[in-house]
């Protein structure tokens, strides 16, 4: 497997929609890498932008056509070239004995934590997720987390699919339902949905990974334009965290 210091071309050889705004890219190429890093995409005429890795053999992206670089993506075609640089900041660690993991996705947050659970039943252990969305259109990958022999429970804002309200609302009943209980919590998504979850896994006492949001234009700390709270650098500190950055300082 590899790592890209640079920008290197790799074709397209898998487009697969997810829903009506989202696809997944398989590339031709493997990266040496821990659920929850991320890499640098660019295409002619663009800025790099920072993807987290949806899976690294074959590299992977979930993208959501949200913005001028992701809707340039999505007009691309099998066989065409993106230029990937990575990967890039810290991931998610997984725990040494078989354990039952809680895995929390809100959005497009949903697609690292696949590669998450892949990587945990692999190493033998018990995987539950919980995956959030506005509505069930907006729903990312809950067959795939099924596939894996994942326990899966979802929530909408709109209450058109599983529970009505949002992921943070789920955790205590997962809590109270799950057996055995979970011991480490995993989560990725927006930063309110981030701080909810710390707040709550305060009270659980859980071993808790949160993979933080920020402003990324370099992805090595040159920048500093993904700073969080007072002097991390999401780049490289994270974005894979074990508190909020915010209101935690660096050591």
């Amino acid at each position: 497997m590899a790592r890209f210091h640079l920008p290197c071309a790799l074709k397209i050889t898998g487009i697969m929609p997810e829903n009506a705004t989202t696809k997944t890219f398989s590339l031709a190429g493997r990266l040496t890498a821990d659920p929850g890093q991320f890499v640098m995409a660019w295409l002619p005429g663009f800025e790099d932008k920072p993807f987290s890795l949806a899976g690294a053999d074959p590299i992977s992206l979930t993208v959501a056509a949200v913005g001028p670089f992701s809707r340039a993506m999505h007009r691309l075609e099998m066989g065409d070239n993106l230029w990937v640089r990575g990967p890039l900041g810290r991931g998610y660690h997984l725990p040494g004995d078989p354990a039952h993991l809680l895995l929390i996705g809100g959005g497009y947050g949903v697609a690292p934590l696949l590669f998450l659970a892949r990587r945990g039943v692999a190493a033998g252990h018990r995987v539950s997720m919980i995956i959030g969305a506005r509505s069930s259109a907006d729903l990312l990958l809950a067959p795939a987390f099924e596939a894996l022999g994942s326990r899966v429970w979802l929530t909408t804002e709109d209450g058109s699919a599983g529970q009505r309200g949002r992921v943070t609302d789920a955790i205590s009943r997962v809590l109270a339902e799950a057996s055995p209980r979970p011991s480490h919590m995993y989560a990725c998504g927006p930063t309110g949905m981030l701080r909810a979850v710390a707040a709550q896994e305060a009270a659980a006492t859980m071993s808790l990974q949160l993979a933080w949001e920020a402003h990324m234009r370099c992805g090595v700390g040159l920048c500093g334009s993904c700073e969080v709270g007072q002097g991390w650098l999401t780049c490289l500190d994270g974005p894979v965290f074990q508190a909020d950055p915010v209101v935690v300082p660096p050591a």
